[in-house]
């Protein structure tokens, strides 16, 4: 019986193991990639403004834009990549844990009856407020 169990927690550990995989490595080899190329350089300039109100460099963009438009694990891909500390990785966490996978969260939000443009520009406002925030407080 304990046998069986365990075994059966095995596979479903290196089942769920392999999904994660399928999405964090890819990521991870693609922003790492990015580094070492001017395009990371560019997108940093480019939302280093914004970025600087929360307290991260420009590169956490791509692992904002990614965890806002996908899910979590492929920002968590990209934020493995990036070099922050612990600070950065906390307010990126908070603002990914109020604002993660927008698209789907908000068809299903418009499934219950709700304004999916309000839900989105809140839950969008939310994050950044709560970055800006912890960016103070730390």
């Amino acid at each position: 019986m304990m046998t069986a169990a365990i075994k059966r927690g095995l596979q479903k550990g290196l089942s769920v193991t392999l999904v994660l995989a399928r999405i964090v490595v890819p990521v991870y080899i693609m922003v790492t990639f990015l580094k070492y190329t001017p395009a990371m350089g560019f997108i940093a300039r480019l939302f280093e403004p914004v970025m600087r109100l929360v307290g991260l460099p420009g590169e956490a963009s791509i692992a904002i834009v990614l965890g806002y438009l996908t899910n979590l694990y492929a920002a968590l891909g990209a934020i493995a990549s990036l070099n922050l500390s612990a600070k950065e990785t906390t307010i990126i966490a908070l603002m990914l844990l109020i604002s993660h996978a927008m698209p789907m969260e908000t068809a299903v939000s418009l499934k219950t009856g709700v304004n999916g443009l309000v839900m989105l520009a809140i839950r969008t406002l939310l994050s950044v407020l709560a970055g800006v925030a912890l960016s103070f407080a730390l």
